[in-house]
């Protein structure tokens, strides 16, 4: 059970990823993104510096900069590049393309740069995951192909990549709470200055106190940490197919919170979602068992 640990931890991530969406429909109306997504990244990042400054697990003086400021680059260049796509090409092309080729921009990476080949098992993973994503989304009618959005969504899928890969680097040289901390303060950081030019007073504003830290905290330092601490113990390319978890999960309380509709061709692209996610878990342990 404790090998399976890793790919669970990453799942439940994904899992609180998914909620932030249906989060975000309890804020004021006309909010950009981009500060939605400053406020998440300093709570989520400053709850867990507090954290690991009062434990004394961080060191300034020694801590991997480097690693940190790139994997807080690669996160604040995704979000603004989702929501670019989302908004030139539609929530479903966008979506569909930024979190559908995220894995394959993962595996792409880890065979140049770590010279390990994915597997069959990650192979079949993601293409039934892509398949389900597109499936899930797509059966809705709201089809719009707009090249610079899917440029912007592809760009987001490299970014997503890019700062799983890099985090994973970081983990060799320090604990996981500690780097989520550090890259996600210097995250929301980067996209201060932005989110000033569009405007924050909504902050001010008492009935966005509660989604915000529901975001912060559960959508971004718990759902990071545990990203990070299974990531510490598998393959970059697993850990983000795992994430396709976060389409399954939105679309469900979809249905389940705001009284969404899926249809026929959509319940089977969640069926085949959760079929990858299941192949990239088992299969992979049953491998580590046998190794073992």
């Amino acid at each position: 059970m404790s090998k399976s640990l890793p790919y669970i931890f990453v799942l439940i991530a994904a899992v609180l990823w998914g909620t932030v969406g249906t989060t975000q429909t309890y804020l004021s109306d006309g909010i950009q993104p981009i500060t939605i997504a400053m406020m998440r990244s300093l709570i989520g990042g400053g709850v867990l510096l507090i954290i690991a400054i009062v434990m004394k697990s961080i060191s300034f003086k020694n801590w991997s900069w480097k690693q940190t400021f790139f994997a807080a680059l690669a996160m604040a260049l995704f979000q603004p590049l989702f929501f670019m796509s989302v908004n030139l090409t539609g929530v479903a092309v966008g979506t569909v393309v930024t979190i559908g080729s995220s894995p394959i921009f993962a595996g792409i990476i880890e065979w140049m740069y770590l010279k390990r080949q994915p597997g069959r098992t990650w192979a079949i993973a993601t293409v039934l995951s892509i398949v389900g994503c597109i499936m899930l989304f797509m059966s809705s009618g709201e089809t719009v192909i707009v090249p610079a959005g899917i440029a912007c969504a592809l760009l987001a899928g490299i970014a997503f990549a890019t700062y799983t890969h890099v985090s994973k680097f970081l983990l060799e040289k320090e604990a996981a709470l500690p780097a989520v901390a550090m890259t996600f303060t210097i995250c929301g950081l980067i996209l201060l200055p932005i989110s000033l030019f569009l405007g924050v007073s909504w902050i001010t504003m008492p009935a966005n106190w509660l989604p915000l830290l529901v975001m912060g905290v559960f959508g971004t330092s718990i759902a990071y940490l545990l990203f990070l601490t299974g990531l510490k113990k598998i393959a970059s390319s697993a850990a983000v197919t795992l994430s396709l978890g976060e389409p399954l999960t939105a679309a469900l309380l979809g249905v389940l919170l705001i009284g969404e509709h899926l249809s026929v061709v959509a319940w089977c692209g969640v069926a085949l979602l959760l079929g990858g996610i299941l192949v990239v878990t088992f299969k992979r342990n049953k491998q580590i068992n046998m190794i073992s």
